[in-house]
């Protein structure tokens, strides 16, 4: 069994989270931005400052109290505002700016691969790099299925409504304002994970092949990671 130290936990877990966060959020803005709304640029959110994308209640209160309680985390950051009447082509343009984000996290997860096998080929000199790259393919691979869930007020809620005819558009949009109890629920029932799992699955061997380190030298380090 894999031993890693609280400290070497922290330090692989800071950067990836950090960026996942800032990336994806800064994300929605850049594309907004090209596609005509400059709001989040005027309100200084296309920055990769972490204090910027923070929510107090959403990043840290909340996630801190369900891991204390319940064993598991769930929160999120600062919803990137968009107006979306700035924007050339609002339902077509709104299902780009929500669609940004996920992809950023596919990016990342690409780039901390490629970490890994920087930190392979520095051979002991390098742990800190696999396991930062570990943690950064795991947080951004999470961050990118669950928002990819079509389910408002999710980044994949919101590519549905705008792919969806008007009034079925409208229809979904109005599943909103109960969203986040729908998540709750199927987090703590557990079904969540049955959903989502197998595709979360099937990205991380995707990812951990391009590391190039072996799949179950990656779980090994991931299940130390996680404290498992």
């Amino acid at each position: 069994m894999l031993e890693i130290t609280l400290i070497q936990k922290i330090v692989a877990w800071i950067l990836p989270v950090l960026f996942a966060i800032t990336v994806h959020e800064t994300a929605h803005g850049w594309m907004a931005l090209q596609l005509g709304d400059k709001t989040a640029m005027m309100l200084g959110r296309l920055t990769l400052n972490p204090l910027k994308h923070i929510d107090p209640l959403g990043t840290i209160l909340i996630p801190g109290l369900m891991y204390m309680m319940a064993g598991f985390m769930f929160g999120w950051a600062k919803p990137v505002p968009v107006t979306w009447q700035n924007l050339k082509q609002p339902k077509r343009d709104m299902v780009l700016v929500a669609a940004a984000g996920p992809v950023s996290n596919l990016f990342m997860a690409i780039l901390w691969a490629l970490t890994i096998r920087v930190g392979l080929a520095l051979g002991d000199t390098g742990q800190a790099l696999v396991f930062m790259g570990v943690a950064g393919i795991f947080i951004n691979t999470i961050l990118m299925v669950l928002n990819l869930l079509p389910l408002p007020p999710l980044d994949g809620g919101r590519v549905m409504t705008g792919l969806l005819p008007g009034p079925l558009a409208y229809k979904f949009s109005r599943i909103e304002p109960y969203g986040f109890f729908i998540l709750v629920g199927l987090l703590v029932t557990g079904l969540l994970g049955v959903i989502l799992w197998p595709v979360i699955e099937f990205f991380i061997s995707l990812m951990a092949g391009i590391s190039g380190l072996e799949p179950r030298v990656f779980m090994a380090v991931l299940m130390a990671l996680l404290g498992k």
